[in-house]
């Protein structure tokens, strides 16, 4: 690292998964990588790096953003949810637990970032989703195995159990 590398790095602190984390970064970087290179948060995927494939998305403030599309001190003071803070240590979050019961997933690549899509619908949209809303507002969001039939139904049944459970967090 080259001194003027060094003197251009800025702090950046936020919350992530309800953990205050801070450190020096390049102002370069990425929220994503941010994430997954220096907090070690890996489930938060990289798929295409141009905001089409929705891999990537994370919960900032409380709303969906994909994190390929962030910088890191964009969400300086922010929190932010990923993927593995929407699980509690005693159970999947209600829409984790639909993917799995209802077979959203095949490779499971897209999984996390459909999954935070499907928490930020519930939280502008309510439980009540009919299958038009849920297709069209997962516009962004890329499957190449399922074909999205199941992954509609996930979300529906997630919707309805985050409903049915009122300690489940829509967003933060």
């Amino acid at each position: 690292m080259t001194e003027a590398t060094k003197s251009a790095r800025i702090p950046v602190a936020m919350t992530v998964n309800g953990r205050s984390v801070s450190a020096e970064i390049d102002p370069r970087t990425l929220l994503v990588q941010f994430l997954r290179e220096t907090l070690d948060l890996t489930g938060t995927h990289v798929g295409c790096d141009t905001s089409q494939c929705g891999a990537c998305v994370v919960h900032v403030g409380g709303e969906a953003v994909k994190s390929c599309t962030v910088l890191a001190v964009q969400a300086d003071g922010m929190s932010v949810t990923t993927i593995e803070g929407l699980a509690t240590a005693d159970a999947l979050h209600p829409m984790q637990a639909a993917f799995r019961e209802h077979h959203g997933l095949q490779c499971g690549f897209c999984t996390p970032g459909m999954i935070m899509s499907a928490v930020d619908l519930v939280s502008r949209f309510g439980p009540d989703l009919d299958e038009g809303t849920i297709r069209e507002n997962l516009d962004g969001n890329l499957c190449r195995c399922t074909g999205y039939h199941n992954i509609v139904k996930a979300i529906a049944a997630g919707a309805r159990a985050m409903a049915a459970q009122p300690g489940a967090r829509a967003a933060e």
